[in-house]
């Protein structure tokens, strides 16, 4: 036998010797017992949702009659949890409620990047009755004919339309008198990515032209063109009062079929990953907070505006190319991120990536994200034969809910709680972090010493 044969059946030996003991090993670790502490969610005839101590929510096939929402739980197990399903297979063995005397399941207090302001979050909290709490969950479309006074909202979104024909003066008046009328400073959002969608800027009174989009200001000057822009934009929205834009759009896409491709960066995931570092970058200490969207990704032939789209995207592609200019944003310091409403097989065939806990997932653990989770807008048709949307967008673990028809959103999110369907804590557990994040922005300023 030659000496090039030794050496490839050694390697192959080897390889095989690695596996077998991969595999037990890991056989080993599945059969070990292990302890999972977790607050309930939601509870029906088969599964059992939970938030664990690590920010995951878990959905377990385990059903059990006196367990209430809000229960603390101490769940022993075999079998491994998978962060990227939906559904576990792990085996309950035992199950026992702990007492508990949190207001909020997480350790907020140490980790965190709004995390010096979670003491006067709670504080705030505290004294806020649950219709206040709920309110704090819903970002808004704005309708001057409607009066929303008595919802207590988050914030508002604001088209072209609402600026149409304004000034700057009756632009910040209009967000003055709604900010007086709020207990709670609001926050007040636009989607002013240049290009295509430009709420503000398309009014001549507002800016002399509107803003460009992201590839045509690459294709002028590069990045540094993209940080003089950032930085004109964010002082414009400023001093009209608005103080979060629900941009850039950092969705891959090279394919000009994509839905997203003309709002889109235009490049590679290498070069979307360093407009996405250098928007968030210059966007800090400005006064207006951006949204890195539309996580997973959007890149799509189909809209969901008008369709319920799907992607069939492998999942090594969506982590080696899709979320790594989610993953740059997130490092250098974004506070908030949208989730699409596009279902993503490779990670849930179940529900669209804004309702769906394996996405969610992905977002908190893999890329370590702790700030504001957004759904895109629920009123689109992409989700328009989805029941009980609002539960289902809390239970993945959005902290906002954007929506068009807020009283109705409003009162299935308290008639939730009521019936106990969700748990007060994960109102409370979601609202906390919207207002640590309003503390973070400086829109609070109430106990700050």
């Amino acid at each position: 036998m030659s000496k090039n044969a030794i050496e490839f059946y050694l390697a192959i030996m080897g390889f095989i010797v690695i596996v077998i003991v991969g595999t037990v090993l890991l056989r080993n670790k599945s059969d070990e017992e292990k302890t999972l502490n977790a607050r309930v969610l939601n509870s029906s005839d088969k599964y059992l949702t939970v938030m664990g101590e690590d920010n995951n929510i878990y959905k377990l096939l385990y059903s059990e009659d006196d367990i209430k929402m809000g229960d603390m739980l101490v769940i022993k197990y075999t079998g491994l949890l998978d962060d990227l399903n939906t559904y576990q297979t792990i085996e309950v063995i035992d199950l026992k409620k702990q007492d508990d005397e949190n207001e909020v399941l997480l350790d907020y207090d140490e980790k965190g990047i709004f995390s010096q302001y979670y003491s006067l979050a709670k504080t705030k909290l505290a004294s806020l009755s649950l219709e206040e709490k709920i309110g704090q969950l819903l970002l808004v479309r704005y309708d001057e004919e409607k009066d929303f006074n008595n919802y207590n909202l988050s914030g508002f979104i604001f088209y072209s339309k609402d600026f149409e024909g304004k000034t700057k003066e009756e632009v910040k008046k209009m967000m003055d008198d709604l900010q007086k009328k709020s207990k709670i400073p609001l926050l007040m959002a636009v989607d002013e990515e240049g290009g295509e969608v430009v709420r503000v800027s398309s009014n001549k009174n507002l800016r002399d032209e509107p803003f460009k989009s992201s590839k045509e200001l690459y294709d002028e000057g590069g990045f540094p063109k993209i940080e003089e822009d950032t930085k004109e934009k964010s002082k414009l929205l400023s001093s009209l009062g608005l103080n979060l834009n629900l941009a850039p759009v950092v969705d891959v896409s090279i394919d000009e079929d994509d839905y997203i491709n003309s709002r889109a960066f235009g490049y590679d995931e290498k070069l979307t990953s360093e407009y996405a570092k250098t928007v968030i970058e210059a966007s800090k200490n400005l006064g207006v907070s951006y949204t890195l969207k539309h996580f997973p990704t959007q890149a799509t032939y189909n809209d969901p505006h008008t369709s319920e789209p799907v992607d069939n995207i492998e999942l090594e592609e969506i982590q080696n190319k899709y979320i790594l200019p989610f993953k740059a944003g997130i490092d250098a310091g974004a506070e908030s991120v949208l989730v699409s409403h596009n279902i993503v097989n490779s990670l849930d065939d179940t529900a669209p990536a804004s309702l769906s806990v394996a996405v969610h997932n992905l977002l908190r653990k893999d890329l370590g994200f702790t700030g504001i989770i957004m759904t895109d807008d629920i009123a689109m048709k992409a989700l328009e034969n989805v029941e009980n949307i609002e539960i289902k967008a809390l239970i993945s673990g959005n902290n906002l809910i954007i929506t068009t028809d807020y009283a109705t959103s409003f009162q299935n999110i308290k008639t939730a709680v009521e019936d106990e369907t969700i748990s007060e804590d994960l109102i409370d557990n979601l609202a906390l972090n919207v207002l640590a994040w309003k503390y973070y922005k400086g829109l609070i300023l109430d106990n700050i010493k």
